[in-house]
Parts: C-alpha cells; sequence; structure tokens
C-alpha cells in the first residue's frame, strides 16, 4: 500500500522550496563567467529567452503531470499512459538520473563544505596555496564532511515535505537572497568594480554564435532542475487548486533573478582583484572558478578591508554557495524517496536509509577519483580523453540525459496524455490561463520546435561528449 501523500502548505512554500532546486552552485558561479564569456548583456538577453520561451513550458508540463497524477515521476507516467510499458521507460529515467547527479553533487558540496570550515577557522590564506586544493579533496576529511553532509540533508528529509523541504526554504531561501543583496552592495563599492559590471552588463552581440546559444539553452535548461524528475515529483505535492502557470513563472523569475545578482558579485571582485583581467582566460568549470580561483580574489579584499574582513566576504560567500548547493541536493533526492515512498510503501525514514546508503557508498567512489584508488581515478576513457568514476557519472547523467528528458516529457505530454488533458490541468486554480497567449504558445511550443531544440541538444551533446565532434562546428 502506497504511504500518503504530502503536500505544501501554501503555494509560498512551494514556489521557495522549486526555486531552492532550481538556485545551485551553477547560478551562483558558472552562470556569471558564462555570460561575460559569451556576450555579457547579450547573452542575459538570450538567457532569458530561453528561460521564458523554451523552459517555462516545459516545466509547466512536468508540474502538471505531477499534481494530476499525484505520483514520483515513474508512477505518473505509468499512471497517465494507460500502464503502456513504452512509457515506462521515460519514468525510469527521470529517477535514476538525480539518483545519479545527487551522487557527484554531494562530492562537490562536501569541497564546499570543507572551504568553509577552513575559512572560519581562520586559514583563508591557506586555501589560496599551491597544490592546496588538491591535496584537501584527496585528504581522510573529505569522508568526514560527507558524514556531516548525508546527516544534514537526510535530516531535512526526515522531517517531510512540509515540515522539512519547505520550511527549510522559507528559512534558507530568503537568508541566500538578502545576504547575496548585501555582498552586491559590499562589492560595488570597491575600486575597479565598474569595470566588471561593464564587461557584465554591456552587450556584445559580435560573440553571440551557434555556439554560446547553444550554451545558454543547456545553462537554462539545467539551471531550473528540469529532465531530472524533480518538478514532476513537487508537482504532485502541490495544492489541485494552486495556479501552476503563476507558480512557474515565480520559480523562473527567482531563479533568473538569482543568478543575475550573483553576476553582480562576481565579476566586479574578480576586476576589483584584477583590473587587467581578460574575462575570456576565466575558468568555464564551477570547481575550477570556486575552488582555485575565487579564494585568492577573496584574500585579495584584506588590502581594503583586513585578514578578518576578507575571511568574513569568503565564509560568506562559502556558506551561501553551501546553502544553494543543500537546497538543490534536497530537491534531488527527494525524488527517489518519493519513488520508493510511491511504489514500494516504504515509510519516510526507511526510504532515506535505503537511499543514504547506496548514494553514501556510489559518492565514496566518486571522492576517492581524483587520486586516492587509481582504479576509480583511470575508469574508462571517451573521446580520447582519460575518466574518472567521477566524470563519468556527471558525463552520462547531467551532461547527456538531461535534454533527452526533458524531450521525452514534451512528447509524452502532448501525444500521450493529450493536449487537452494538459490544459485542463493548467487551468485547474488558474482559470485566466484558458484562451490566453500563454495557453495557445505552451500547446503550440511543447509539440513543435521546443522537443525538436532538445533533440539537437541532446544529438549534439552526444556527438562532442563521447565522440569529440561538435556538430555545431558544422553550421
Amino acid at each position: 500500500m502506497a504511504a500518503a501523500r504530502e503536500h505544501f502548505g501554501s503555494r509560498l512554500g512551494f514556489i521557495l522550496a522549486a526555486a531552492g532546486s532550481a538556485v545551485g552552485i551553477g547560478n551562483l558561479v558558472s552562470f556569471p563567467v558564462a555570460a561575460t564569456k559569451s556576450g555579457g548583456g547579450a547573452f542575459l538577453v538570450v538567457y532569458a529567452i530561453f528561460v521564458f520561451f523554451v523552459c517555462l513550458p516545459v516545466m509547466m508540463a512536468e508540474l502538471a503531470l505531477g499534481r494530476k497524477s499525484d505520483k514520483d515521476p515513474v508512477g505518473a507516467y505509468r499512471q497517465m499512459s494507460g500502464n503502456s510499458r513504452m512509457w515506462h521507460i521515460p519514468g525510469w529515467l527521470a529517477l535514476i538520473t538525480p539518483f545519479m547527479i545527487a551522487v557527484f553533487y554531494l562530492v562537490v558540496t562536501v569541497w564546499v563544505l570543507g572551504y568553509l570550515v577552513e575559512i572560519v577557522m581562520g586559514n583563508l590564506d591557506q586555501l589560496t596555496t599551491e597544490g592546496y586544493f588538491t591535496q584537501f579533496i584527496n585528504s581522510p576529511l573529505v569522508f568526514v564532511f560527507l558524514v556531516i553532509l548525508m546527516l544534514m540533508i537526510n535530516g531535512i528529509l526526515a522531517l517531510g515535505v512540509k515540515d522539512g523541504i519547505e520550511r527549510a526554504a522559507k528559512t534558507l531561501m530568503p537568508m541566500l537572497f538578502v545576504m547575496l543583496v548585501l555582498l552586491v552592495i559590499f562589492v560595488l563599492t570597491r575600486e575597479n568594480a565598474v569595470l566588471g559590471v561593464k564587461y557584465y552588463l554591456i552587450p556584445d552581440f559580435g560573440k553571440i554564435d551557434a555556439s554560446v546559444v547553444s550554451k545558454a539553452m543547456a545553462q537554462a535548461f539545467f539551471s531550473l532542475s528540469l529532465g531530472m524528475g524533480i518538478m514532476i515529483t513537487y508537482g504532485s505535492y502541490m495544492k489541485k487548486h494552486d495556479s501552476i502557470p503563476g507558480s512557474a513563472r515565480a520559480v523562473a523569475v527567482t531563479d533568473t533573478l538569482v543568478a543575475f545578482i550573483a553576476g553582480l558579485l562576481i565579476l566586479p571582485s574578480i576586476f576589483h582583484f584584477n583590473p587587467q583581467i581578460d574575462p575570456a582566460d576565466l575558468s568555464d568549470s564551477s570547481a575550477g572558478m570556486i575552488f582555485l580561483f575565487l579564494p585568492k580574489i577573496f584574500l585579495a579584499l584584506q588590502d581594503s578591508v583586513g585578514y578578518f574582513g576578507a575571511s568574513a566576504f569568503a565564509a560568506v560567500f562559502f556558506f551561501l554557495v553551501l546553502v544553494a548547493a543543500l537546497t538543490s541536493l534536497v530537491s534531488i533526492i527527494e525524488v527517489p524517496l518519493a519513488t520508493l515512498r510511491d511504489e514500494r510503501g516504504m515509510e519516510r525514514k526507511k526510504a532515506i536509509y535505503t537511499v543514504g546508503a547506496v548514494q553514501f557508498v556510489l559518492a565514496i567512489g566518486c571522492a576517492v577519483s581524483f587520486g586516492m584508488v587509481d582504479w576509480f581515478t583511470n575508469l574508462t576513457h571517451i573521446a580520447g580523453q582519460g575518466k574518472s568514476f567521477f566524470d563519468l557519472i556527471e558525463l552520462v547523467f547531467y551532461d547527456t540525459i538531461l535534454p533527452l528528458n526533458g524531450l521525452l516529457i514534451c512528447l509524452f505530454v502532448i501525444y500521450k496524455w493529450k493536449r487537452v488533458n494538459l490544459d485542463r490541468e493548467l487551468q485547474d486554480g488558474d482559470p485566466t490561463f484558458a484562451g490566453s497567449f500563454s495557453q495557445k504558445y505552451v500547446n503550440f511550443s511543447l509539440g513543435t520546435f521546443i522537443p525538436l531544440i532538445l533533440f539537437l541538444v541532446f544529438v549534439n551533446t552526444v556527438a562532442l561528449k563521447f565522440f569529440g565532434i561538435n556538430l555545431l562546428d558544422l553550421i
């Protein structure tokens, strides 16, 4: 017998929880750098277009499917397809994807937690020394921090949807936003900060090409937690007559706003550190920026605010990144928990123990993939490059499968579940949706160019990541 379905206590609680899922490490670091290196304000415009004209309809579809079925991704596809075996596959992909993404995301968050602890202990200067990062990620401390992190996450999840996920989101998300704004106000008063603002906001349309458009699309899709089963699961926790279109827009706006504001923190900080820097030299990797580059920027602040002030600034930033990672992980791990509860009738705590035990073992495999254990470090070769166990999980489940999952949800809701049923669910709680431009656009886009875009992204990702061929170069 399936466990009783939990629900969010309020629409605000849902919006903050879903936004917490969407706001992650990438929003605070990789988005600002990607924007700066890809046309500044021009990239921001392209990104916003993808968020509201491509990703938003997909989010509405996922939420509608979840709320109508009142199920996890596996149960939702099975129930709404009339138990069609062919449509079981997307459900299982939407389950396995977040489960595996959580594994490598846990390891990165462990590094964030470890750096935060070192900064609080007064060791900011040590983080900037040559080889510290490699030394840290291969130290036994990683496993201690992994245990602490999983206790924190599972503690929130054990309290349930309303008392755990929703309450944590109502506390952590406003805290993240307020602290981020305060940091931005502070950094904008620093010398040369305006140079970073100019690089970030002034459009350079000459840099916009097929590759940049693809990058903006991928950033938008991944940023909003689409294709991971999260929005299907959270949709099943929504109240029956809350507005899905209105809630989805609020989540998209919140996520985009946080990412935009983060750019007003990162780039001015970089230019205060080095006004002569070429943004093209910045790392595309979130990990590279967070653990190798940003500590040097924070330490450089000691010239104007002293070592204690620089450490405080760095501590607040790493705390923000930790909060963003925690809210994302809580949402990601809730997907397999919901499946075990719905499909196997497990108690929430038993489901947490089951999922946590497996993920802990896999996370250890990822953690030792950087030199501790040779087999995990040199697991395989793909497209002529060596791949560790960590690399392989990220490549398959983060880079590759997400656009495929998005493609499948579009095809399912339009051609299997049918437009009329999607319309009916989107109008429940939002009668103004009927006959509106939004309704016509969602119906048209989900059945035509959005799945085409996602298909092309998926094919190009497979060609590039597995065969070293970028199809965009042929355009």
